[in-house]
């Protein structure tokens, strides 16, 4: 490419969304099994934020650039890559924790094994392919992988209109699940019923017990997936029928377990960064991205997109909106 820098959003401190600054910063250069990447767009995920404000301690280190979704074009292969050639569409979860350049720059070097092309059978833009990769693999990791979700169970899924809560009501249904999901208002239930649910729950006006018995006669779901943590937790035990399953992503919380001790559930927690943090799982990814192309293929997933869309260089604006609970489904990022 000849250019030596590239511009990237970068944080030097942790603290609120003004942190964000726009720096000029090294041309990366891809390494064995790896390609570099010109970007063209990213999206945000809660886990972003927590980084940023220094919460969570699994970014990079400062000066970080963050952000794991990513969408773009290759640009330059890394020694033994072969299943990728230059001027291919690709996206993927690829970066932004600890050891691992994120998306909010030009050009993102990644490891083939986080990428999927984007072939012509996928109709769904490049663009917008960079609002799945993290909730559809959190999803699929918990419904499936953890969950063991089985055609013709009752599964219940906490805030459907959500990030991962909206890719996670199209994966169940599209496995042949009943699916039952939380939402705040009539809006958004309409929104989770164009998605696949079958039965939407307004939270807000509706007890778990009473849930429960107009949808299960009392006895529960057979799997309780949890994307809003917090006190969410007890109400996901209430909810679950006895000696079913429970899972979590997000669980930096306290609780008491004798409920899950009394009905004998099982509790799964997916940290799906756990792959780039640590490298376990990482020969694992292909199957869960193959997971993902082939639901695009089959038009089976597409990601419910908010209405405000941010530049890169608006990600500060892009992370109030999201704190702010303003936003519904993802949001995008372009460069």
């Amino acid at each position: 490419m000849g250019v030596t820098t590239v511009k990237a959003m970068v944080i030097e401190e942790y603290g609120g969304p003004e942190v964000f600054v726009e720096r000029e910063v090294a041309t990366p250069e891809p390494g064995m099994g790896q390609v570099r990447i010109r970007v063209v767009a990213s999206s945000v995920n809660p886990l972003e934020t927590k980084i940023r404000s220094g919460l969570v301690k699994t970014g990079p280190e400062l000066p970080a650039i963050l952000n794991g979704d990513v969408a773009g074009v290759v640009d330059k292969l890394g020694p033994g890559v072969s299943d990728l050639k230059v001027g291919d569409e690709v996206f993927g979860c690829a970066g932004g924790v600890r050891g691992w350049q994120g998306a909010l720059a030009d050009y993102m070097v990644a490891d083939v094994r986080l990428l999927a092309r984007r072939s012509p059978s996928i109709s769904l833009a490049l663009t917008e392919c960079a609002a799945l990769p993290l909730v559809f693999l959190t999803a699929w990791s918990a419904l499936v992988d953890r969950g063991g979700l089985q055609a013709g169970e009752h599964v219940l899924i906490h805030g459907g209109t959500g990030g991962v809560g909206h890719v996670a009501v199209q994966i169940a249904r599209h496995l042949g699940a009943r699916v039952a999901t939380t939402v705040s208002s009539e809006a958004k239930a309409d929104i989770a019923r164009k998605l696949g649910a079958d039965d939407i729950i307004l939270y807000r006006e509706e007890s778990v017990q009473a849930y429960k018995d107009r949808l299960t006669d009392g006895r529960g779901f057979a799997l309780v997936l949890d994307t809003v943590g917090g006190s969410n937790l007890d109400r996901s035990i209430e909810a679950a029928a006895i000696a079913s399953r429970i899972c979590a992503i997000n669980t930096r919380s306290s609780h008491d377990l004798t409920q899950m001790h009394a009905k004998s559930l099982s509790l799964h927690v997916v940290f799906r960064s756990l792959p780039l943090l640590h490298g376990i799982g990482m020969d694992d990814q292909p199957r869960l991205m193959a997971a993902l192309t082939g639901m695009l293929e089959q038009e089976a997933v597409c990601p419910l997109l908010d209405e405000q869309r941010y530049r890169f260089t608006e990600i500060s604006d892009a992370h109030r909106r999201l704190e702010a609970g303003q936003a519904t489904g993802k949001i995008l990022l372009l460069r």
